[in-house]
């Protein structure tokens, strides 16, 4: 047990990977964006980009865009809420977040100029995923929502609720990893997200991991839980490789 936490915790903290990821500017009108890149797997491969949780871009994040840049993918972290706006506590986290989750065509303006960037820098236009943590877990799924060119999505312990907004067209594969002990997840929000995956016959997976609530693959969080963590992670990887490679 103590290598498999050793492992997970070298996996996700240890590595300082701001210094393997390269500082991108762009813009959403009037608003500067910096987003993070690694190019390491070369033109033309297979690009993942990452949405970070509520905080903005964080290390687990960043962590993310450097082992799967090991693992052959060009990977972009997104600036959701643009220079300047990076909350400092919870509480503004929630008002920044909360915003993006009612203008939900905001949040997808976002999210599709992140993937312009990642496309710009080089990854295939037609093998690409996106996948994020918490309020990126939310994006994940916006992303499959809005339809826009991407073969996969993953949510790793996102909402998944959309408000009121009537269901739609699910072209893309999702792959959703929560925790069965979340408390932020209601169940019928898990069953609006059922009833809506399987109106649009969509291909989707859920996966469960007992005992895990909600940040359970971030290990500065108390939700911390390294087996659940270890596993998404794996199962993570199989999705991509099915999806991209």
């Amino acid at each position: 047990m103590k290598n498999l936490i050793m492992t997970i915790i070298c996996l996700c903290v240890t590595e300082t990977s701001f210094g393997q990821l390269k500082n991108i500017r762009y813009s959403d009108g009037d608003q500067g964006l910096t987003g993070l890149l690694n190019t390491d797997a070369g033109e033309g491969a297979p690009g993942v980009l990452i949405l970070p949780a509520w905080m903005g871009i964080d290390d687990e994040a960043t962590q993310a865009a450097v082992q799967l840049s090991k693992e052959g993918y060009i990977t972009f972290v997104a600036d959701i809420y643009g220079d300047g706006n990076k909350p400092t506590t919870a509480a503004e986290a929630g008002q920044q977040a909360g915003k993006y989750k009612q203008d939900y065509q905001a949040y997808q303006r976002r999210i599709r100029l992140a993937l312009e960037q990642l496309v710009k820098a080089g990854a295939s236009p037609r093998r690409l995923a996106v996948m994020g943590y918490c309020f990126g877990g939310t994006g994940a799924l916006e992303a499959a929502r809005a339809d826009l060119e991407v073969q996969g999505v993953i949510s790793v312990h996102g909402n998944l609720g959309k408000g009121s907004r009537p269901d739609g067209a699910l072209k893309t594969k999702i792959l959703v990893l929560h925790g069965a002990a979340d408390p932020h997840v209601s169940a019928q929000e898990i069953a609006n997200f059922r009833k809506e995956v399987e109106t649009a016959h969509a291909d989707w997976q859920m996966i469960y991991y007992a005992d895990a609530k909600h940040a359970f693959t971030n290990p500065a969080s108390a939700d911390f839980q390294p087996i659940a963590a270890q596993r998404s992670w794996k199962h993570l990887l199989v999705f991509l490789d099915e999806i991209l490679k």
